[in-house]
């Protein structure tokens, strides 16, 4: 699905016609690590009523070490000492179209700096099943700086796969409004979330190693986990070709972070990350959306197209066919890292090699 990227807000999905506009203070929290979630929650406020939201004077206490705690208990006690309230919104692509220009946009090319290479592999239009090594044990930036640079270059509208809890935790549904997950296009990460979004032939962003990429810790970066082999059935069975991306720079999100598991399944959370950053998150919960400047890169493999198999891949075959391609994209990490911005798209074609 295709939208041009500098449509408007319709008025009967919204509510609004004009943009969201960066102020001073917006350009401020953008410089301030606490003030992301901010942003965040004021762009969505801008076009979505939320009598359940943050209040301005709320904003303020974010800003102050210990503050964010003051503010989430001012807000419990604002509700009535319950939790905020799901609008039962769904997805919506003009929202999405919003978020993506006005508040990716500017992280994504004054913090992050991203930037595709070997864009000659990108295919002109269709539904697509982008896989990615996903990294970094934070707020998902290597997949959302994604998503802004395939919508500026293609007008590509994404969906990506999503962990449960950024629909369901708790702690996501104070941070964020109720619905924001689902308003933004966000699929619930399991086989029959995806094969609905196949059917319906969208481009899903994915991530072949689940939790176990993020997870691994920063002692095995840049070392591509085991590849879960259901979006290789999925591909076959609904004709929708992988584009294989190489993401470098992500694991610099978050430094040094060591996973410690049990908590994270203690607290229903994909990873729980340990470092000397955590310290200031503790000071300042609201930094749980920001990550340390990085240059991300992102590399793009040619397609591969498992619809001219004759026979349906069996578990096992397709198993051997997501670790192959982990194998394959590991040896051009590796390659790249050896030459630095060195061409990787002029190091072998990932078909031939499959």
């Amino acid at each position: 699905m295709l939208l041009p990227q500098d449509s408007q807000i319709e008025d009967s999905v919204t509510g609004r016609i004009h943009k969201y506009q960066f102020s001073w203070f917006d350009w401020f929290c953008l410089w301030y690590p606490p003030g992301w979630l901010i942003i965040f929650n004021r762009h969505w406020q801008h076009y979505y009523d939320d009598p359940d939201g943050w209040k301005w004077w709320e904003y303020w206490l974010f800003l102050i070490p210990g503050g964010f705690y003051l503010a989430l208990l001012m807000r419990w006690v604002r509700l009535g000492f319950r939790s905020p309230k799901s609008q039962d919104r769904k997805f919506d692509p003009d929202y999405q179209q919003a978020f993506v220009n006005e508040v990716i946009g500017q992280i994504v090319t004054s913090y992050f700096q991203a930037e595709l290479e070997s864009i000659e592999n990108l295919p002109i239009d269709g539904s697509l099943i982008v896989a990615i090594n996903h990294a970094g044990m934070c707020f998902p930036w290597d997949f959302l700086a994604l998503a802004y640079l395939l919508n500026q270059h293609q007008g590509w509208q994404i969906e990506p796969l999503a962990h449960l809890a950024l629909f369901n935790h708790p702690w996501m549904l104070w941070w964020f409004p109720p619905d924001w997950a689902n308003v933004l296009g966000a699929i619930p990460a399991n086989t029959s979330s995806l094969e609905v979004a196949l059917k319906n032939q969208r481009i899903v962003l994915y991530a072949p190693e689940g939790v176990r990429g993020p997870g691994k810790g920063w002692n095995q970066r840049y070392q591509l986990q085991k590849f879960d082999p259901s979006f290789i059935r999925l591909s076959q069975r609904y004709q929708i070709p992988i584009l294989p991306i190489i993401c470098l720079g992500s694991e610099n999100l978050h430094p040094f972070a060591f996973n410690m598991p049990k908590v994270a399944h203690k607290l229903q959370l994909p990873v729980f990350p340990v470092s000397g950053l955590m310290i200031w998150f503790g000071l300042f919960p609201s930094m749980g959306v920001w990550a340390a400047k990085t240059h991300l890169r992102y590399y793009m493999e040619p397609i591969l197209d498992f619809s001219t198999k004759k026979f349906p891949l069996s578990t096992s075959q397709a198993y051997r066919q997501a670790q192959k391609l982990r194998s394959h994209l590991q040896v051009k990490i590796d390659k790249i890292k050896e030459e630095g911005r060195g061409g990787l798209g002029r190091h072998g074609d990932a078909e031939n090699d499959l």
